[in-house]
Parts: C-alpha cells; sequence; structure tokens
C-alpha cells in the first residue's frame, strides 16, 4: 500500500504539480512545474500535514523549456526540515514485467486540492529518445494523468517504491497515456539520487565517495577532450567492453553514473576512477582516487596487444558483414573504429547483398575520421566463410578513385565464425604468445597434391606445429575448403593463398606447370625473415607493387589473399544471442 506522507503539491505562481521528498530537505519535481521560480515564490504542501513551506531551486536537468527536451528535473530544498520519512526506491528493472506491474502516481489536478491515484503501466523498458519511458492507463476507466500530475513520483502498486516520475500528462483527457521519467535517468542530472536508487554490485557509502571524488573533480575536466568523459568512459570498459551509449555523456558524473548503473563489470568503475586520477594535480585527491578499492572479482582487462620493439600498435577499421538472418542474400554490415583501446561503431547496418559494398566503403572512409593523425591503420574485414575468397582488397576505394583498397591500406581478412568461438580464440592467443618469442616462422605449404588428405589429421598437425601456412589454391572446390577448413580450426594465425589460378584438383602430386606451386615458391621467397605480426604491412607493399605493375603478365601477387587475426589488437567477438534483425 502506497504511503502518501511524503508525496508533495508543488506551486509556483499559475502553475500546480506534483512533487516527493527523498530526503528530509529536498523534494524532486518537474522543471517546468517552477519554471517561474525566478519571479514566483515556490511552495511545498505534503499530503496528510503541515501547512506549506517555502522552497527555492537548487539543481536543475537543463531543461530548456521545450517538451521535448531533456533534463525537465528540478531539485528543491524546503526552508527547514520536514519529521517525515522519504520515499525509497526500487531497483530500475523492478517497474517492468510480464505480466506488466502495476504502477500509482499520486497527482494534484483541478478540484483534487487533497490530491488523487492514477493507475498506469509502462508500455516497454524502451527509452524514448534516451530520456522517458512511455505510459498507459491500467484500465479504460479511472483517473488520466492531466495538468497536476506533473512531478508525481510513480512507484510500485505493491511495494510503494519509486521508479520514476511522471513528466508529461495530456491535456485532453481523453488521451490516457503520459511518460515517465525513470528514476535512473534522474540520477544523471542529480547525483546525490544515485545514491537512493538500489545498484546490485555497489553499496550507498561507495556511491557517495564516487560522487564526491567526481564532483571534486568534475569542472576541470568537463569539455576537455583529453580526459572526456566518453574518453573515460572507454578507458573504463576497455575494447571488449559495451560500446558507447547513442547519446552523449551531459558530465563525467553521467558516465559514472552509466558505470554503476548499465555495466556489469564491477572492475570498470575501479578502471574509471583510476584515469581519472591520471588527470588530477592536486596530490590529496590523486591518492584518494587511487585508493578507490579494487574488489577481488572485479573482471582484469584484457590482454594488451604490444607491438615488437620500434612499430607502431595497429589501430584497426573493422568491416564485420554477418547473416542478419533474414535470408541468403541479406546481410547485417557493421564498420568500427579503434583508435588505441577505444571503439566507436561508425555504421551498421542490415543490408541485401547487392548494397553491402557500397555502404562499407562509405562507412570506412568515414571510420578515419576517428583516427589519429599517426595511427597506424589496418583494414579488417571479418567475413562468413563461404564469402572468404571474396575481392574486398580489389573493390574500388570510392567512386571518385579507381584504386583498389588493398593498395591504399594494409588490409586483412577474418573468418566470421572463427571470431565467435571463444576456444579458437583461445588458441589464437597462445600461438601469437609463441610466436612474439621468436622473430620469424616458416612458410607451411600446403600445395595442390594436398587434396584428398584426411582432414582431420591435417588440423592436429597444422594445430601443433603450423602458425602461417600457404595455399597453392583457392577454397573454390569443395576439397580445397576442406583444407582451408582445416587451417582455421587448427588456429592458424597467418593464412595466404591465390584468389584465382589452379583449382588444386591435383591428386597425388602438383603438375609440373601448376601456377599453384610457382606461387608458393615466390610466397616463400618473399616471406622468409619477415616477422608474423608484421605481415599485413609487407603484404600492403606488395600488393602496392602488384597492382602498379604494367608487365605483359599479371604479377605473381596480383590476387594474394591474407587471413590474418590477432586477438590481442582486434576487438573480441560478441556472438548474437537472436536474429539481429528479429
Amino acid at each position: 500500500m502506497t504511503s502518501a506522507s511524503w508525496q508533495a503539491r508543488i506551486s509556483c505562481g499559475r502553475e500546480t504539480g506534483a512533487g516527493f521528498l527523498v530526503t528530509e530537505r529536498h523534494v524532486l519535481t518537474c522543471a517546468h512545474v517552477v519554471a517561474r521560480s525566478a519571479t514566483d515564490a515556490v511552495n511545498v504542501s505534503f499530503a496528510q500535514g503541515e501547512d506549506a513551506l517555502h522552497a527555492k531551486v537548487v539543481a536543475h536537468g537543463g531543461w530548456d523549456g521545450q517538451d521535448t527536451h531533456p533534463g525537465d528535473v528540478a531539485v528543491l530544498e524546503l526552508d527547514r526540515s520536514v519529521p517525515r520519512k522519504p520515499a525509497e526506491f526500487a531497483a530500475p528493472s523492478d517497474a517492468y514485467g510480464d505480466p506488466p506491474r502495476r504502477l500509482l502516481a499520486y497527482g494534484f489536478p483541478k478540484r483534487y486540492d487533497e490530491g488523487t491515484l492514477a493507475e498506469y503501466r509502462a508500455t516497454a523498458d524502451q527509452l524514448i529518445a534516451g530520456e522517458w519511458v512511455q505510459l498507459e492507463a491500467w484500465a479504460a476507466h479511472g483517473q488520466p494523468l492531466v495538468p497536476g500530475f506533473s512531478g508525481a513520483a510513480v512507484t510500485l502498486a505493491d511495494t510503494g517504491r519509486v521508479v520514476g516520475m511522471v513528466s508529461a500528462a495530456a491535456r485532453d483527457p481523453g488521451i490516457r497515456n503520459g511518460r515517465m521519467l525513470p528514476a535512473q535517468v534522474m540520477a544523471r542530472y542529480w547525483p546525490r539520487l544515485g545514491e537512493l536508487i538500489p545498484t546490485p554490485e555497489y553499496g550507498r557509502a561507495e556511491k557517495e565517495r564516487l560522487r564526491e571524488l567526481v564532483e571534486e573533480r568534475g569542472p576541470e575536466f568537463d569539455g576537455s577532450p583529453e580526459c572526456s568523459p566518453e574518453r573515460l568512459y572507454s578507458d573504463a570498459v576497455g575494447p571488449f567492453g559495451p560500446p558507447l551509449p547513442a547519446r552523449r555523456f551531459g558530465s563525467l558524473w553521467d558516465a559514472a553514473w552509466y558505470l554503476l548503473s548499465e555495466v556489469p563489470d564491477t572492475g570498470a568503475v575501479a578502471r574509471f576512477v583510476a584515469r581519472l586520477a591520471d588527470f588530477t594535480e592536486d596530490a590529496q585527491t590523486r591518492g584518494a582516487l587511487r585508493a578507490w578499492p579494487r574488489r577481488p572479482y572485479d573482471r582484469p582487462q584484457a590482454p594488451v596487444y604490444r607491438p615488437p620493439a620500434g612499430t607502431q600498435p595497429w589501430s584497426p577499421i573493422l568491416v564485420e558483414i554477418a547473416p542478419s538472418g533474414c535470408g541468403d542474400h541479406h546481410f547485417l554490415v557493421e564498420v568500427s573504429a579503434y583508435n588505441g583501446r577505444h571503439r566507436r561503431v561508425v555504421g551498421s547496418r542490415a543490408l541485401p547483398a547487392d548494397r553491402v559494398r557500397g555502404y562499407a566503403l562509405e562507412r570506412i572512409d568515414e571510420a578515419y575520421h576517428e583516427l589519429e593523425p599517426g595511427a597506424r591503420e589496418l583494414i579488417a574485414f571479418v567475413l562468413p566463410r563461404r564469402w572468404l575468397n571474396a575481392d574486398v582488397a580489389h573493390w574500388q576505394r570510392s567512386a571518385d578513385d579507381d584504386s583498389p583498397l588493398g593498395s591504399f591500406a594494409p588490409l586483412v581478412v577474418m573468418d566470421l565464425e572463427r571470431r565467435r568461438s571463444g576456444g579458437l580464440q583461445h588458441k589464437l592467443l597462445q600461438k601469437w604468445q609463441r610466436l612474439d618469442a621468436q622473430p620469424t616462422a616458416r612458410l607451411h605449404r600446403i600445395g595442390c597434391g594436398a587434396v584428398g588428405q584426411d582432414p582431420v589429421r591435417l588440423t592436429i598437425g597444422l594445430r601443433r606445429g603450423a602458425d602461417v601456412v600457404g595455399f597453392a589454391s583457392p577454397p573454390r572446390a569443395d576439397s580445397t575448403r576442406q583444407l582451408f577448413r582445416a587451417g582455421l580450426n587448427a588456429a592458424v594465425p597467418v593464412m595466404l593463398w591465390p584468389r584465382t589460378g589452379c583449382r588444386g584438383e591435383h591428386r597425388g602430386g602438383a603438375h609440373e606447370d601448376c601456377t599453384g606451386a610457382a606461387f608458393l615458391d615466390r610466397l616463400a621467397e618473399h616471406l622468409a625473415g619477415l616477422p608474423p605480426s608484421e605481415l599485413p604491412s609487407h603484404i600492403h607493399e606488395l600488393r602496392e607493387t602488384a597492382y602498379a605493375s604494367d608487365a605483359a603478365e599479371p604479377h605473381w601477387a596480383y590476387d594474394l589473399a591474407l587471413l590474418w587475426e590477432d586477438p590481442r589488437c582486434l576487438p573480441d567477438p560478441m556472438g548474437y544471442l537472436h536474429s539481429p534483425v528479429a
């Protein structure tokens, strides 16, 4: 049963609305209810209580007067404390359920000076414009949300705990829906509210200390690119963590609260605080930040890629092309840019096959805006297995540049299935750790005569002793595709092959004039003495030479394909739990 003792009636000039007590001196309401507080007095009276109290606005969400503008939150400070128990908050997810939860709002419409109740439910937990949840009437009759309900607490009918605040009411009583500002959204605008909202992994004292630390350092950081909220968030979650939300963070506290309330990795908050300390000049505050407790069950960050001495780390532009779940000829294309350990999704769209190339090329070009001027770019295509032999290196770079994409920057391909296999990614990490300890790797040749070899034995053999594999023929026929599958399942980090040429159908040994054998000879000669970690750069130079050749016969490396995968410098893949277009 909901108690009305902390429910408040707010009046400011000609406007009347609702509010609710959250501390013994602070009341929350909508900013539009007290929009005239600069000239008109703000009065607060409690249901079942004493005479009206005077109040002043002490915090504001930044609402600018437009109905659709965010931040319609105001915090009122009473002229004295009141002997009432403040409202209690529910966990953010408690407002939603199947079947829906019955929600109550206590408002003060015309002719209801003592207040009245309205019964509603949340349509869904999806935020509208990143800010509001839609409310719809619990029944076809009863009290609608009309003027006088703005600022009212939205509570769970069975517990009386607060899940949000009514932020929009209909002028027409016949319209039986409204909007709620969820409690976790309100906490973006008033940090103290975060301490009152239950978060499973953090206690009130921890959240209070974090708020104090952020508020102490916040003003000097807001607006600085190097320690912007987005940059600190990306540092905290690492390259494998949740991406930045679609909206921009409004402050450092907004980013900190998002980590507290939305990111399951508890270690992210500790890393956020540690990065904040890096930009703090005051020694005492810096020490307090670095003393933030790290929990024994915090997830460690993923291994950091450390390039060979004298070389820069890669800054990948990742192009993932995956089945969309909408038929054989439709794909989900996602392009991301990685600046150091910071990931930004440039574009993501489900497309028919004939539109994939154009969309991917446009987003690749756009992704370069995310890279630092001195970044060492690497264009990496993650492709379905049947597309591994696609001519992505030969794609025309743009509408007004006919040069191949593979001549513009280092370009590699990766297998989508292998990227989503935890076991194979683990094996790849182990192989790269071994490769780091040796300056070069010998090319393991799989010639045309290997067709018909038992794929299980080949997989086991390659897993035990092959790090760079060259194929004499492309994965076009069923027999050669089995050889490629063996290399992929053996977690071979580097695989090279000619996209065209010999079809690999010689059994019992290659023909004397086999182009595949000649290709492997030239490849072995070119790769001798080169470290595998630098092969994308060397193959890029080789492609430039091949594309620019004016010889009568095509250069031997004109159609060279390179599969190269180091999980340490490329983002950890996350498989879809359902169809991405469901």
